[in-house]
């Protein structure tokens, strides 16, 4: 018993000194940390540091600088409205009325994360009292997520939290945090976005800027991830409702609100720079509290004489639109496809107007340039430019609630098309019968490895996909189209030359990571399509605004069915740009017949056209200028291929039957139908090509069993019905079945009889003057008799009794003997001949 008792006290004992010392130890680094830290007691006092540059591709152009135009307001508190100070504590800090600083429960919270993740201080379980301190006193290059800032936010947290109540700490944060756009505080936020004060703020727009604070640049309302901001607000709405500061009504009221933000018109290339902005943010977030106020250099991809000249194109013709086409935006993307760097971005027509960012929005359909990537997947497996399909209506089957029976832009069908002129004339049918034959997913994985990453989920995409069905970035189908322009390469987009730090220490510099990801002949039979104006001729006719006169360049338009949307996208061996328009408002179309040729395709023509006038040199004349080469260099023919032998793979419409048939009886002739009545002629096998081709193995064998293929039955329905609607040519008739029965008068037993009766065989010819006598009788009554000698014509006779009177001088061979010949017709061309010898001594 006292072995025990002296047991429990020594643990006893052991466990009080581990607390000593874990206090100790604490006040130690308490101690060793607090010693350097700022005095909190001064919080209207924040060290400005100085301000991150955005310049163009030169770096003699500055895009976007902050120094000098810090806004900030501080009002106070008893002004802020209560709905502000809620919505903050909602999202931010539930808790912050009730610790003491620091939340012990999030910070072995996030503590345990990291340690899972191993990637260090990637979740902070931060109090707004520590964010305060944060961005109020820990700024600037210093403020990494560390384990060190970390104890220095907690310790500063906990002596502020002595020193102030919690409403003027709540106070300090909601006028010093950054909401990004050089707003400082909730007042300047509410005048920068929303033009008013805080006072007026409806509960949707209070909820929006309390979700800024998180990451300013990424969640801006002028970015692009505004379907991001759009579920934080309402996520915030919802924590306001759980924890009782609103009611479900009034959060329901605010999530259907539609916000109106102000303009942000004094930035240069402004959604370019929103874009580095929200880079700078997620590349870079951790390692600063604001990044407006890193100090950093960047020097961008983007040159400014093209961005000068796309946005003043973008704007005249969206005019234009406007009148004629009732479309009130457009977006311009130009890249180096040798490179990836983004040359010119414009996200929408007017920054005043609209903010929205058109180029990287991910919901945009993109009607038939997306074509290309279809026919591009086919092209890999085997299928060539020359290969040939139906265009044809076809029900492709059922997809969603009906069946899937596609028309044709002007409601025509031409029958058999080959896939190059199918693709140039931007035809539907033969597109969806393509996306079939080079398989769905197939062609989103080839989409997926060109650059474009929002086709994600599969199963939603139906052969619709082949005609634009599935959403797509401007910016991504632009680069994508980069890949076909350097023959299969693809350069990573990019928007970054390189970044210093405010110690002039490199953090990120462009460097090439190039990656294959179609051969060389896939890519020059789609840019040998795409640049083949007489190709395209027929849809669009010859030298059209699709034509760039001497200038080599490949091109395609896309509509929506809806015309909701119009695209351009075309490239040059050197340059790629493409172009978008239409409404932001989904509900709001374009009128009826607003093609991507009209709407966008004149926006396209005119920005090549002055970019190769401006940009054409020997030499550049700066650092990093953008120069396009002198020669203008073409695109390389594809190779021909001359050994494919399977019809319609190999170009051929069908399978060409030859046979030889009687005139007379228009049955098959045998050897007795007379030469002059036999004729050949074709019988032509028109079938779907899944007739003669396994879809996922063209090349291989003929399949066995065609009708197998699910899609045999519906394609092979129209090419029959085609066939039967086609007149016989020159060449012969459609899927008609040749003769099955022979000749049955040319026959034997109707073969006419035929005798010479005089002269005589062998007998001797004295006189000039001969007579010739023959005897006939046939089945099918005689025609004819022809008399000859020496092999040459003398006359006809057609009546009994068969005889001709004739001088033979004229026929006689230098010889003594020569030859009488009979030749008897029937009157269906039967034939029969006799013939004798007669000697002369003439």
């Amino acid at each position: 018993m006292k072995r025990k008792k002296k047991i429990f006290k020594i643990i006893i004992s052991f466990i009080i000194f581990c607390l000593v010392l874990t206090f100790l130890i604490g006040m130690a680094v308490f101690a060793y940390f607090a010693k350097d830290l700022p005095d909190p007691a001064k919080i209207d006092q924040r060290r400005v540091a100085q301000s991150t540059k955005i310049y163009d591709r030169t770096g003699e152009i500055i895009l976007y600088d902050i120094h000098g135009e810090e806004k900030r307001t501080i009002i106070p508190f008893d002004q802020i409205p209560q709905k502000i100070k809620d919505a903050t504590i909602a999202i931010e800090d539930y808790n912050f009325y009730h610790h003491i600083g620091i939340d012990i429960k999030g910070i072995l919270r996030a503590l345990i994360t990291n340690l899972k993740r191993g990637d260090g201080v990637s979740q902070g379980g931060s109090t707004i009292t520590q964010q305060f301190i944060k961005n109020a006193y820990l700024g600037g290059p210093q403020s990494e997520r560390t384990y060190t800032r970390k104890i220095k936010e907690s310790i500063l947290s906990l002596i502020m939290e002595r020193k102030y109540s919690k409403d003027e700490i709540l106070n300090s944060y909601l006028n010093q945090v950054p909401y990004g756009s050089n707003a400082y505080g909730i007042e300047a936020a509410s005048q920068t976005f929303f033009n008013k004060s805080t006072s007026e703020l409806t509960l949707a727009e209070t909820a929006l800027l309390a979700a800024l604070p998180q990451a300013p640049s990424y969640y801006s309302p002028y970015g692009s991830h505004l379907d991001e901001l759009e579920s934080r607000k309402n996520y915030i709405l919802e924590r306001m409702v759980y924890f009782g500061y609103i009611t479900q009504e009034e959060a329901d009221r605010a999530r259907e609100e539609k916000i109106e933000y102000a303009s942000q018109s004094d930035l240069k290339a402004h959604h370019f720079v929103t874009m580095i902005k929200e880079y700078l943010e997620e590349e870079y977030g951790d390692l600063y509290s604001d990044i407006n106020m890193a100090g950093l250099k960047v020097w961008t991809t983007l040159d400014w004489d093209m961005q000068q000249l796309a946005e003043e194109i973008v704007t005249e013709e969206v005019i234009k639109n406007k009148e004629t086409y009732n479309a009130t935006n457009a977006a311009l993307v130009s890249i180096d496809p040798e490179t990836g760097q983004v040359l010119a971005l414009v996200g929408s027509k007017n920054y005043d107007e609209d903010q929205f960012n058109i180029a990287t929005s991910p919901h945009r359909q993109p009607g038939s340039s997306f074509k290309p990537f279809a026919y591009a997947a086919a092209f890999k497996k085997g299928y060539t430019p020359e290969t040939i399909v139906f265009d044809l209506e076809t029900n492709f089957g059922v997809f969603g609630s009906s069946a899937y029976i596609p028309k044709n832009y002007d409601h025509q069908f031409r029958g058999p098309v080959s896939l190059k002129n199918a693709l140039a004339q931007s035809i539907n049918i033969p597109a969806v019968k393509v996306l079939y034959l080079a398989g769905l997913e197939e062609t989103i994985d080839l989409a997926q490895k060109m650059g474009i990453t929002t086709l994600n989920e599969k199963e939603r995409y139906g052969l619709s996909l082949a005609l634009g069905g599935g959403e797509v970035k401007l910016i991504e189908e632009t680069a994508a189209y980069g890949v076909f322009a350097v023959e299969g390469v693809k350069y990573p987009t990019k928007i970054i030359l390189k970044i210093e730090d405010a110690n002039g220490n490199i953090l990120e510099k462009y460097r090439e990571n190039p990656e294959r990801i179609l051969d060389e002949q896939t890519s020059r039979q789609i840019n040998n399509i795409l640049s083949d104006d007489s190709a395209r001729a027929p849809m669009f006719g010859p030298n059209s605004i699709l034509y760039l006169p001497n200038i080599p360049s490949a091109v395609k338009t896309g509509t929506t069915q809806d015309y909701a949307d119009g695209w351009t996208i075309g490239y040059t061996p050197n340059l790629v740009t493409g172009v978008w328009t239409g409404n932001n408002d989904f509900t709001k179309k374009m009128k009826i017949g607003a093609a991507g040729f009209y709407v966008a395709t004149p926006i396209w023509n005119k920005f090549m056209i002055e970019v190769y006038k401006l940009k054409t040199k020997n030499e550049p004349e700066k650092e990093n200028e953008f120069i396009l080469p002198m020669n203008r260099e073409s695109f390389t023919a594809p190779e021909i291929k001359t050994d494919i032998t399977k019809p319609m793979l190999n170009g051929s419409l069908t399978y060409n039957k030859t046979v030889k048939i009687d005139k007379i009886t228009k049955k098959l002739a045998t050897d007795l139908t007379p030469p002059e009545l036999i004729e050949e002629r074709s019988y032509q096998e028109a079938h779907t090509i899944l007739y003669y081709i396994d879809k996922d193995n063209p090349l291989g064998d003929y399949p066995e069993n065609p009708d197998q293929d699910p899609q045999f039955q519906e394609w092979e329905k129209s090419v029959r019905l085609w066939a039967q609607n086609q007149p016989c040519n020159q060449s012969g008739c459609y899927n008609r079945n040749p003769p099955s029965g022979y000749d049955d008068v040319h026959i034997i037993k109707n073969k006419p009889i035929i005798k010479i009766t005089s002269p005589q065989n062998n007998s001797f010819v004295t006189q000039n003057i001969l007579t010739i006598n023959a005897e006939a009788e046939a089945n099918l009554g005689i025609k004819q008799i022809d008399f000859f000698m020496n092999n040459i014509i003398i006359n006809t006779d057609k009546t009994k009794p068969y005889s001709i009177t004739f001088d033979i001088s004229p026929y006689l061979l230098n010889q003594k003997e020569q030859v009488i010949k009979v030749r008897v017709y029937d009157n269906v061309l039967n034939r029969q001949e006799d013939e004798i010898i007669i000697k002369t001594n003439f």
